[in-house]
């Protein structure tokens, strides 16, 4: 029997594909920073921590990681520790690659009728504005991609511990306590490294008082998504079947 014959292989595989495809992409259109209040037509909101003074603007990214989220714990709850440690560290490979393959498209000369037909569309400079796109800082990366590893494998290690304290019960429980923690790190860890030991040198209260703002919001939107995690685990019922369900879930719970 082919591997892609069995019914889990392929659910891993989408599932995995999901995820490596959110990530990915959250990672490249995060360079853009985007308001909130003017998004959703609202007037702006006015935070205040730590002396620091803000509107809701956040990286473009925000979109798809709550995805990204809910996958790790549909891939925990039926393929365990190992299954999301796998596609982890290849996310982690993935993303270093394309950013690699994204300087080295930079790098290329740029075709002169590119640059004189998009000067012609209002873009007077092509080549920088696909650099400041593609192009992100290297602490901006570095940052990135350490947060979002020790994020997961917090995630997947808490996730797991309260999968056998509970069962199958609770399952927003473990969702919403994994997502918590490591969306705590995950949020702190990546300004830190970016932009307060990264050229920018941002003080500490800013530093707290941006990191706190994004955990607040990505908590939000975790909790808002949780309904999405509940269909997910029955479209999956459907799919395998009551019983390969229950036997995958059984065997990701002993890892």
């Amino acid at each position: 029997m082919r591997t892609t014959d069995n019914r889990a292989n392929r659910l891993f595989i989408v599932l995995a594909g999901f995820f490596l495809t959110n990530a990915l992409i959250a990672e490249f259109v995060g360079v853009k920073i985007f308001a909130l209040e003017e998004t959703l037509g609202a007037d702006p909101f006015q935070w205040s921590l730590f002396g620091i003074n803000g509107t809701l603007n956040f990286t473009a990214g925000v979109l798809l990681w709550p995805f990204v989220f809910i996958m790790t714990d549909v891939i925990n709850e039926y393929f365990g520790v190992r299954g999301v440690r796998l596609i982890s560290w290849i996310a982690v490979a993935f993303i270093a690659y394309a950013f690699l393959a994204a300087y080295a498209a930079i790098s290329l000369a740029p075709a002169a009728f590119w640059v004189e037909a998009n000067a012609g569309l209002g873009v007077p400079d092509v080549q920088k504005a696909y650099a400041v796109v593609f192009g992100q800082g290297l602490w901006t990366i570095c940052g990135s991609i350490i947060a979002f590893l020790v994020g997961q494998l917090i995630d997947v290690a808490i996730f797991h511990r309260i999968l056998k304290m509970t069962g199958e019960k609770y399952v927003w429980l473990r969702a919403t306590a994994s997502t918590a923690v490591s969306q705590l790190l995950d949020s702190f860890i990546v300004l830190y490294i970016a932009f307060v030991i990264g050229p920018q040198h941002w003080s500490i209260p800013q530093f707290l008082a941006v990191g706190t703002v994004n955990y607040v919001y990505k908590m939000c939107a975790a909790i808002a998504l949780i309904p999405l995690l509940y269909l997910a685990r029955a479209g999956i019922r459907g799919y395998l079947g009551a019983d390969e369900a229950r036997r995958l879930r059984r065997e990701a719970a002993s890892d």
